[in-house]
Order: structure tokens, then sequence, then C-alpha cells
């Protein structure tokens, strides 16, 4: 029709061999996923102008950035960025895990089912017969398996590959003499893998040793392994020698780990808790060093010649969740909502994906209003149960659920699903290939050293510049406490006193038997400043959490005593997200139910430290003024460690970029250029000295006189004697009135996105209302079945009162309708 247009595209068609030389070699290593040539870029544009040619003109055609819609016209906004690193692709294999050079691999591809025991699994319970062996060693037994060679803190990360060293691989265990032999086969060089030697010391009992985090010498916790040849109906004894932790959860009845593939392939059993005589004890062999400590269980395999795999916990690997991130690319429904980005590559190079997931807004005022969640799981390599939470928060929030429907058009959430993927492959415990402990490097500005933490924190840095982050959470594991519970941040702001303990007391109404608010704590203390809750809360996140998920089981309720399943952590995930929607219900009753309950808890606590002291107080009037942190006790219990600092290879680097930082600063700072300038400021600075000392002096000597013969955690407040109350009515009046504003919740904007999407759910659904019943999904195979909930409303999004809503003023911002 237009042959001057035709000449144009056919000259456009001939690809530049620049371009094509480039695309190639990009598509060799594997950075660059899209065409050789330009040739199905210009077929698309000629199929535009075929559909509507009088509407385009060949300037147009030769942009890249210009969309068309269904109907053929130009809609000029920017195209989706290219994918820089290769993603998923239905016709292409997946990207396979780069190892540090100095691992070796076997090419045998690990993989387990999933399943669900038909009972639960209890505690072990002791017997006080157990036996504790004596530890022997390799002097007097027989190594039957031991890498070769374990980067120690000695070395540091240097390169890395696919496939991990080069050359062929060792057959590391002992060969059988024949059909008689009864020989354990040890392996553990595939991913996730964790063990470095097996030591026979009798016919069916072995020692053995735990490899260290690499490029450091200690963090001994994680194991799995494989074991072959094995024998039925005999008793086989295992014994850990080098774990570091003096407490463990082994101690209270948890069990280790089993997988028969036998079972898997003719009975679909997966992993399964057994053990018996189990004990958890301080290795005697005293070498003047740290104190190891011993884990010793018997068992029966239930199979001869079967192949059979321990672990601490129920692996989950990075190739497990590529595979999962695969269906979701790949599926036409959930793509839509779910946008899979490359946050930064690993020191190894392995991808570290961003999630965005998000209803498409129908404005850009809707898009503005959305607040934002940021979910993040496996800093610590070891602790996969935080991968089994992230996979049921996932799995809810791209159902098609009407709760998660919702959700996705009120919030906007980034997920980072593995932090540490270097560490998960290699097996470590808790560190990334830099030998340090990523979840205390939060401040760092050594962004090649630590990429997956500085971007992160970067990507939510720009974030906040954007909108209000709701709420931010890390997945851990716990290996000393049973149940599920959360470490906080005590909030300082007297407006918002007690409001980041909201949340969680919220999750422990809807997951009674799992989470245990009284296990939480909310001191912050000196030592934890490097950690991903402490910096995100000190950069404006209220309700910045580390989610603790046991290795055991649970205490509580229903399901007291027995272990926890992927399938019990899986649900949790949901349990996060039916909070969410209790936690900004525009109905204000649930929110001020549990703050009432907090003040409740907290004076219960207070009376008690008194009474530990012996002492007597009338708190009518002041108890609301102690310090929070003083009451609690600290989180040493937890599975914390304390920094090691950098490493000392990169101290130097530290020091340079620290002084880069300080010179930038000092050029960017403004002599003052006159007289009148200085005077000015040393105006302001004393006017600001002495409005505080106007502020401070007359209220503190009141609370002084009446707590000076007081314990020393209580604290002055600064409006203490001018607000004593007689009761807590008052308090009370107050924060009922507060409610009535803006700074309790989600804003006007928010509550007005939720009452539009109940009523235009309705019109395109007509059996479904969002106002609903506590099983508010009728679809079992959306959610898990529910635990017992507390007995509150699920009315969580009422009709405007008198059919009048408020009037809103959308900010005027700029941002694309997908965030």
């Amino acid at each position: 029709m237009f042959p001057a247009l035709e000449t144009e595209l056919k000259q456009q068609t001939l690809p530049d061999p620049y371009e094509d030389f480039m695309y190639h070699h990009l598509q060799y290593y594997g950075y660059f996923k899209g065409p050789t040539c330009l040739s199905s870029t210009v077929h698309r544009q000629i199929e535009a102008v075929n559909r509507d040619s009088l509407m385009l003109s060949s300037p147009l055609l030769k942009s890249r950035q210009l969309l068309h819609d269904d109907l053929g016209e130009v809609n000029a906004r920017p195209r989706e960025p290219r994918d820089l690193f290769a993603f998923f692709s239905s016709s292409e294999p997946l990207q396979a895990p780069r190892w540090p050079i100095e691992c070796e691999v076997i090419k045998e591809n690990i993989h387990h089912i999933e399943w669900v025991p038909p009972q639960p699994e209890y505690f072990y319970q002791p017997t006080g017969n157990e036996k504790l062996p004596e530890i022997v060693g390799e002097e007097k037994g027989t190594v039957v398996y031991q890498l070769d060679s374990v980067p120690s803190e000695d070395s540091y990360f240097t390169s890395s590959r696919v496939g991990g060293k080069r050359g062929i691989i060792k057959e590391l265990a002992v060969t059988l003499q024949g059909p008689e032999d009864n020989t354990l086969l040890f392996e553990s060089r595939f991913e996730s893998g964790n063990l470095q030697k097996a030591v026979r010391v009798n016919t069916y009992e072995y020692e053995l040793t735990l490899r260290t985090d690499l490029y450091t010498n200690k963090h001994t916790q994680w194991f799995y392994f494989r074991v072959q040849n094995t024998r039925k109906d005999v008793t086989y004894r295992f014994t850990i020698v080098n774990l570091l932790k003096p407490k463990s959860l082994y101690t209270i009845g948890m069990k280790p780990l089993m997988y028969s593939q036998l079972d898997a392939s003719t009975h679909s059993i997966g992993w399964r808790r057994e053990g018996d005589e189990i004990r958890y004890y301080r290795n005697n062999t005293d070498d003047g060093q740290q104190p190891f400590y011993c884990l010793t269980w018997t068992i029966q395999f239930p199979h001869d010649q079967d192949t059979c795999f321990f672990a601490h916990f129920y692996p989950y690997t990075y190739t497990d969740l590529q595979c999962f991130l695969l269906s979701v690319a790949n599926s036409p429904v959930q793509s839509q909502f779910c946008k899979l980005r490359t946050l930064c590559r690993s020191l190894a190079g392995n991808t570290i994906y961003l999630l965005t997931i998000t209803n498409p807004a129908r404005t850009p005022q809707e898009a503005a209003a959305k607040k934002a969640v940021v979910l993040t799981a496996r800093v610590h390599p070891g602790e996969s149960n935080g991968s089994w939470i992230m996979k049921g928060f996932l799995d809810f929030i791209l159902s098609n659920s009407p709760d998660a429907q919702l959700l996705r058009d009120i919030f906007i959430f980034k997920v980072v699903p593995m932090l540490n993927p270097d560490g998960v492959i290699v097996g470590n415990y808790r560190c990334s290939l830099a030998g340090r402990d990523l979840n205390r490097h939060y401040k760092t500005i050594l962004k090649e050293s630590f990429p997956c933490i500085w971007h992160t924190r970067n990507m939510i840095k720009r974030l906040l510049e954007e909108r209000e982050v709701l709420l931010y959470c890390d997945f851990h594991g716990h290996s000393r406490k049973n149940n599920i519970f959360l470490y906080g941040c005590n909030n300082n702001d007297r407006k918002f006193w007690l409001h980041e303990r909201v949340f969680p007391l919220m999750l422990s109404k809807n997951a009674p038997d799992k989470f245990s608010f009284h296990s939480c704590n909310f001191k912050v203390q000196k030592c934890k400043e490097g950690t991903g809750r402490v910096v995100m809360w000190r950069m404006g996140i209220l309700n910045s959490y580390t989610m603790e998920s046991t290795f055991g089981g649970s205490t509580l309720g229903n399901k007291r005593d027995t272990h926890f399943t992927p399938e019990d952590l899986k649900s949790l995930g949901y349990h996060v997200c039916d909070t969410l929607l209790d936690f900004c219900d525009p109905d204000r009753t649930k929110f001020m139910q549990c703050l009432a309950e907090l003040k409740e808890l907290l004076q219960q606590e207070i009376h008690k430290k008194f009474n530990e002291l012996g002492q007597d107080m009338d708190l009518e009037g002041s108890w609301s003024d102690i310090s929070l942190s003083d009451i609690e006790s600290s989180t040493s219990g937890s599975d914390s460690s304390l920094s090691d600092g950098l490493p000392v290879h990169l101290l130097n680097t530290a020091d340079e970029l620290n002084q880069k930082k300080k010179m930038y600063k000092k050029k960017r700072r403004k002599p003052l250029q006159s007289r009148k300038q200085r005077n000015k400021q040393y105006q302001k600075s004393n006017l600001m000295q002495e409005s505080k000392l106007t502020e401070d002096a007359p209220e503190g000597a009141g609370f002084a006189s009446t707590l000076q013969k007081q314990p020393a955690f209580f604290k002055n407040s600064e409006n203490t004697s001018s607000s004593m109350m007689k009761n807590e009515k008052p308090r009370l009046n107050e924060l009922n009135g507060r409610d009535k504003g803006t700074s309790l919740g989600p804003s006007k904007m928010t509550t007005l996105i939720l009452t539009k999407n109940k009523e235009r759910m309705q019109r395109e659904k007509p059996g479904f209302t969002v106002s609903c019943s506590p099983k508010r999904n009728t679809n079992p195979s959306q959610e898990p079945a529910p635990d017992t909930k507390p007995n509150w409303s699920r009315n969580r999004y009422p009709a405007t009162k008198g059919g009048r809503t408020t009037a809103v003023v959308y900010p005027s911002l700029h941002i694309y309708t997908y965030p």
C-alpha cells in the first residue's frame, strides 16, 4: 500500500554486523536474552502497519519504545526494560548454579518429593538410658569419606564456575570389596550438601564431621548428606562430633530427618522424622580450643540396598526456587501481576531475584496511594524453614483467592525469596562466600563484597522515597526455641506507643497453635545494629521484624509436642497475608482491642518485675511512662552471632571508601559567606537549646522525686508530671480519638481504595462479598484449613456511614500505572 515504507522496512531487516556479533557474543556467555537480529522486531512493526497503516508514519516505526494496543493504536509509554540477564523460558534449561572453583560437585541431580505425614510426628521422649558414645576418631577408626580441600578462614573467595572445580570428580567413598561388604557409602558434594568426613568406628557405627562455612572456621549446624549400601533390620548409630552450640532443640525432643528413595518411588513417602536414643552432649576431647558438642542417634533403615538422605531440616535449594519461579514466569495469569527482575548478582554470579507483586492500578492516583510490603528470606542459608514460609506466602498471594486479589489491589509486595544463594548452594549454615554473616552487615558500604545486602537496602531506600512501607519482615530459622515468633523494634514515639506489637499479637490470634506472642521480643541491642530489622527500622519502617521459625515444632494448642512439617510452615505464609488484612482493616475495632490487650500485658509484666525485686508501687498513673526496653530481656537467646568485622582483605577497601565519603561530604559543605549568616546560625542554635531546656526542666523534677527510690530500669518521661492520670479511661479515650484521624493504620486514601475495591468486586463477581466470614474463601484448594480463630468480628470492609465518602486529594506525583 505504501511502497516507500515497505522499501524502508526491507532495508531495516538487514542486521548491523556489529550488533549481530554482540548479540551472539552476549548470548554465548548467557548475559542476553533476545533475538540475534532485528528481523522479529521489524516483523512485528510490519504487522502493526498492515493493521492500521494510515495511523503510522515511518519515523514512528524506528522507535522501539512505542507499544501498540489490540486495536493497533500507538500507546506512547515506555516498553518494559529488556532482561539484561537470561531469565526463564519454557524452551530453555534452568540456570545452573555457580560454585567456587575449589568445590567438587557430582553430576547427579538430587530431587525429593513433597509429602505430608498422615499422623503427627511427636517429639522424642528421652528414657534416661541413652548411650553416650566415646569419641574414637580416625586414629582408631577407618575414614570412609573425606573432602580433599575445604577453603578455611585463611583463604577467601576468588572465582566461580558452573560445576565447581575443573577436572575429573574423584570417588571419595571407599570401594566395596564384594556384595557382603556392608560399609555405608557417603556423599555430600551436591547442592546444599554438608558433610566433611565420615569415620567407621564399629561395624554399624559412624562418627561424622561437618564442614564449617566456607572461608571460616565455625558455624557447624546444618547437615545434609546421602548414604548408600544400607542393610535392613540393623541398628546403625551416627554421631556428629563437631557442633558448636551449647544448647540445641535436640535436647528437648527434636529428631533428625530421613528420606528413603525406595519409599519415595514405591510408596510416595518423603522426608520423615526418625531416630532413637537421641542425645546432645559436650565432646570430652578437649584440644584447648573452643568446645565441641555431639549429636548422636540410632536408626534402622527400611530397605536393603537403599539410598537414604539425612538432614537437619527439610532442604530447599536454589534449584527448587528457580523451578518455582519458572512456573510463575510461564503462567499466563500469574505473570500479569508478578514481575520477576534481577536484583543483582551474588559474589559467585548467581542471580538474586526480586519479585514485584501487585494488581495493575487503574489510575496513577490509585497506584500512588498503594503502600508497600517488603519480605525477604534465606539471608542465613542453613535456615531453610524461611524458604518454606516464603513459599506458602507466594502460593497464596499469587492465587485467585478473593483475599489475595484484595491484597494485590491495596499493596505492592517487594519479595526477595533468597538473599544468599551462594551460601545455599555450597551448604553453608550462616555465611556468604565473603565468610561473614550478612545479617550483621546491612549498613555496609562495600557494594561488591556484599552485593545482595547493599542492593536490598538500596531498593528499600528508593521505595521509601516513593511511598510508605507498611511492613518489612525477614524470614529466619531458630535452633534453640520451639514455635514461631517475631523480633521487632520498640518505638520511642509516644504517638505510636505499642503499635509495633499489634501485628505480632494479631498473628498469634490467627495461628494460635504455631505462633507464640510471649516469645516475641522488641528490644534493640547494640550488637544487632547491623541486622535487617534494625537498619530498616532506623530508615523509617515502624513495623520492621525478623520472623524466627523453629527447626523443631510446636508447644501450643492442638500441635503441642509435634514437629513442624513444610505444610505447617507454608500455612504460616498464608496467615501472614490474613493478618495483613486484619491489621489494615478500615474498621479499627481489632486494632484497638489489641492495643488494650497489650497495655494489660505490659502492666502484668511491670508488676512481675516489681515482685521479683520485692517492691511495691502504685502504677495507676505513671506505668505507661516506663521504658519498654528496660522491662524486656535481651534477645541473646536468639540464634545470633556477633559480627566478626570485615575480612582482612577487605579492610583497606572499606577504609578507602570511607575516606572518599568523608572527602565528598567536605566538598559539599558550604562555608558561611557573611557575618550576617553566621549571626543567624548562632541565634538559631541558641534558640533551640533554650526551648529544649524550657521543655525538659519543669517536667523532669516531679517524676524524679516519685521514683528516686525505685529500680534503675524506670526512666523519666518528658510529660510525666503534667500527664499523670488517675485511671486508664482517659488514655483509652485518647487512643479512640486518635483513631478518628489518620495517625493509626492506613490513610484515608487506602480506606477509599478498600471500599471501591469491594464495590468493584461485587459488581464483577455477583456471588462474592468482601465482607466475609472466617472462612472467606470457599475454595479449599486456595488456602490452608483455618486454625482456631479468635472470637472477633471479621467484617473488615463496612459500608461508609450515611452513604458519604470523604473527599480525597490525590498527591500530585507522576507514577506509572504499574509500579
